[in-house]
């Protein structure tokens, strides 16, 4: 009865893909695990230490569509003997972990991969004199969980031996902690399908997987498995439930979902209000996370370090550190939470992250002044700070005064102020710092050299980084890929680029890939300046070499053999693309076709165009001006026509039409336009009648005013009014070259239409 009500508070409607929904039909068939998944496991199984994470979840959020769940707390059977479990031996678990058949078990495992039939034979014997507690340290003992599935799944299989229920619920215990979401729920419906008690923490674990793994939809429809199964629920579960309604961006079922467990008898705990208060954080609702705080000690539940915690990292990032400090007073005067070193050192890295280094010292000096010792993290923290804003003389002061108190700064404090010095041009005091870290016995890293080096390159010199790169087996330093990339950027602006190309092969010899895109950056430069041959050379020897090429790489390289003329090459590497299953985009055929148009090669270029548009690439509108132009410039009027036709079936780009008629005024080839206007015409829009404006006017310019009163006649019949002032000038050039009867028609058609021209 319970759960059927708290279901309908959260839920809402609610639609789930098949891939999502709990299948009630499924599971343990014996099968070894699913492939692919990640151990994710920095997140313990407190559900309010996930959702105090720093980062927002951008899983995919409960979108309130599809089949609503069955009303969970109004008509609900519960099974005590289903639901209760009451073998205390069962529940609570020993450490075994030092007994010598549990090692025994777990080196056996360890070497499951030169398994033959004694090895086996032996761990069938270990495995039916282990207990379930010794069984369930065996599980704990693998680093990997998935080994720890397959080794569950063994066991089970095994004459004369069955689990333990105790051995289920640590099996859940462990699949809570990964995103092996799936391998939870077949455990659990096998613990269903064999009747073995369940309890409300086993549905919660797997909630709990499912919202490792993103799946929150589903997460959410365990509830309707908990209700068909007749366990009630419990405040873990609810606790759970307000967690990922929470992580799903849907703070209002949350709310919901607090007052219908209230109604139905599960009291809220800090953690239910924890979870909330992140929740109002999330969405930038500062003052409804405050009246929570306010409201906690009149509904029985005082707020804890956590609940402070959470309201005051969300006003140090909104930079109301004046809030700040009241919310400390509050936290000792209303909750009788005194301020400590931990609340302190989250001030001062929170306040240091974005970017408030002069109030992250203020909090410093005043956890200082009451005695509380700040690390040289948190001084490392406000460095860092105020080397980002510049501010390095500032940076050095807190240095000082680390080595005055008997800190010695660390390699991240030190490369902190390199950065800062390098980031205002300062290259010599960053070198001064760097022989510093030497002289203090402090090795400077990968990140430290990487520094200097941008430094370096932003002042313009890149082969001075270069040399500095190169001698890094003698400093006692291994470059990163990152290090890689910087050198190379820099050779690349300061125009270095075959020393840049050089630098690459280099840094493929060592063991390190460039990315696509920087080498799509070396390859545009390259043919920028006109070195087309050692652009095509250099992608091949990366290509050799194991680095991915895509399609955005062969495009670049052909524009290159386009712009200079080269079609023959163009095309043989868009054989090549074929060749090689990179299939090229519309962009690479935009290229080519109007290379070929520059070229005069209509027919090669119709056949890439209809090419491009069997293979289901839908052409954009620099490909409908490309052709466009091309066509128009060589009065290819009619082989546009079809052309476009077979393009419009596509993609409708409504403008196309207008945009021939406008080319062939451009280029002068006004009849071709006239036999094109009834295209135009078609849609009678006010695009549409700009166009014929245009049209109007390069008549008039041509000094063909009947011509020009021939189009305002077919717009009238069109029900367009063409413009009145145009068509004034277009009536005073008739009437000058003879033509007063079609000047005089045509006031005519305008005062009809309400239209009075000027005198």
């Amino acid at each position: 009865m319970l759960l059927h009500l708290l279901l309908k508070a959260c839920m809402g409607n609610v639609s789930l893909g098949k891939s999502q929904a709990v299948n009630a039909d499924i599971g343990y068939d014996g099968m070894p695990l699913e492939q692919g998944f990640n151990i994710c496991c920095p997140l313990s199984l407190n559900p309010i230490l996930k959702l105090l994470s720093p980062e927002k979840n951008e899983d995919e959020p409960i979108d309130g569509k599809g089949e609503e769940p069955k009303e969970l707390l109004a008509h609900y059977s519960f099974n005590q003997n289903q639901a209760i479990v009451n073998d205390e031996d069962t529940l609570q678990e020993r450490d075994e972990s030092g007994h010598p058949m549990v090692r025994e078990t777990c080196r056996l495992i360890g070497l499951r991969h030169m398994w033959d039939r004694k090895s086996e034979a032996e761990l069938r014997h270990l495995l039916r004199s282990l207990s379930s507690h010794q069984v369930c340290s065996v599980l704990r003992w693998q680093l990997d969980e998935r080994v720890a599935m397959n080794f569950f799944y063994w066991a089970d299989r095994q004459w004369r031996y069955r689990h333990a229920p105790l051995i289920y619920h640590t099996m859940l215990d462990l699949l809570s902690k990964t995103k092996l979401c799936q391998s939870a729920r077949r455990v659990l419906r096998l613990m269903i399908r064999r009747r073995i008690s369940r309890t409300p923490q086993d549905f919660s674990r797997l909630m709990i997987s499912y919202s490792r793994a993103g799946k929150l939809r589903s997460a959410m429809r365990v509830l309707n498995l908990m209700q068909k199964d007749g366990c009630g629920p419990d405040l873990s579960v609810c606790n759970t439930t307000i967690n990922v309604l929470i992580m799903a961006g849907r703070l209002d079922k949350a709310l919901r979902f607090l007052d219908r467990m209230q109604r139905v008898g599960i009291t809220p705990d800090v953690i239910s209000y924890n979870c909330l208060i992140k929740g109002f954080c999330d969405v930038r609702r500062v003052e409804d996370a405050l009246g929570m705080l306010r409201e906690m000690p009149a509904k029985g539940c005082l707020p804890d370090k956590i609940s402070y915690y959470t309201v005051i990292s969300f006003l140090c990032k909104e930079k109301r550190v004046g809030e700040v400090r009241e919310l400390l007073k509050r936290m000792t005067t209303e909750s009788n939470l005194f301020p400590d070193q931990v609340t302190y050192s989250i001030l001062i890295h929170v306040l240091s992250k974005h970017g408030h280094a002069y109030e992250a010292l203020d909090f410093l000096r005043e956890s200082e002044e009451k005695r509380f010792r700040v690390d040289k993290i948190g001084y490392s923290a406000i460095v860092h700070s105020y080397c980002l804003d510049g501010k390095i003389d500032e940076a050095k002061d807190i240095m000082n005064q680390m080595l005055a108190k008997g800190y010695h700064p660390d390699v991240v404090t030190y490369t902190a102020l390199v950065n800062g010095f390098c980031r205002i041009g300062k290259i010599d005091e960053a070198r001064e710092v760097l022989k510093h870290m030497y002289e203090a016995g402090c090795k400077p890293n990968a990140v430290t050299y990487t520094s200097l080096l941008n430094g370096l390159c932003k002042i313009g010199s890149s082969l001075e980084a270069l040399e500095l790169l190169n001698k890094s087996e003698e400093e006692w330093w291994t470059p990163n890929v990152v290090t890689y990339s910087v050198v190379i950027h820099g050779l690349r602006r300061e125009g270095k680029l075959k020393v840049a190309c050089d630098l690459v092969m280099q840094m493929l010899g060592n063991g390190f890939f460039p990315t696509t895109v920087e080498i799509n950056l070396l390859i545009h430069a390259l043919c920028k300046e006109r070195m087309v041959g050692d652009a095509k050379k250099f992608m091949e020897d990366c290509q050799s070499k194991g680095c991915t090429i895509n399609v955005v790489n062969f495009t670049t390289l052909i524009h290159g053999f386009c712009h200079e003329g080269d079609l023959e090459a163009a095309l043989s590497l868009l054989d090549d693309m074929y060749l090689t299953n990179r299939h090229p985009d519309v962009v690479t055929y935009t290229v080519l076709v109007n290379a070929l148009g520059r070229k005069g090669n209509f027919e090669k270029s119709n056949e890439l165009v209809k090419k491009m548009l069997h293979r289901g690439l839908i052409p954009t509108p620099v490909t409908y001006r490309t052709v466009i132009h091309r066509y128009c410039e060589k009065g290819r009027v009619e082989d546009l026509v079809m052309l476009l036709e077979k393009m419009l079936e596509k993609q409708e780009c409504k403008s196309a039409y207008n945009q021939v008629i406008e080319k062939l005024c451009l280029f002068g080839k006004f009849d071709e336009a006239y036999k094109v206007l009834w295209k135009v015409l078609r849609t009678a829009s006010k695009t549409d009648a700009n166009t014929c404006h245009i049209l109007m006017e390069s008549y008039l310019k041509k000094g063909l005013p009947l011509h020009s009163y021939k189009v305002a006649c077919r717009m009238f019949h069109r029900n367009m009014l063409p413009d009145t002032k145009l068509c004034q000038k277009v009536s005073n050039k008739l009437i000058a070259a003879g033509h007063p009867d079609e000047a005089r028609r045509l006031q005519i058609k305008l005062v009809e239409r309400g239209q009075i021209l000027p005198s």
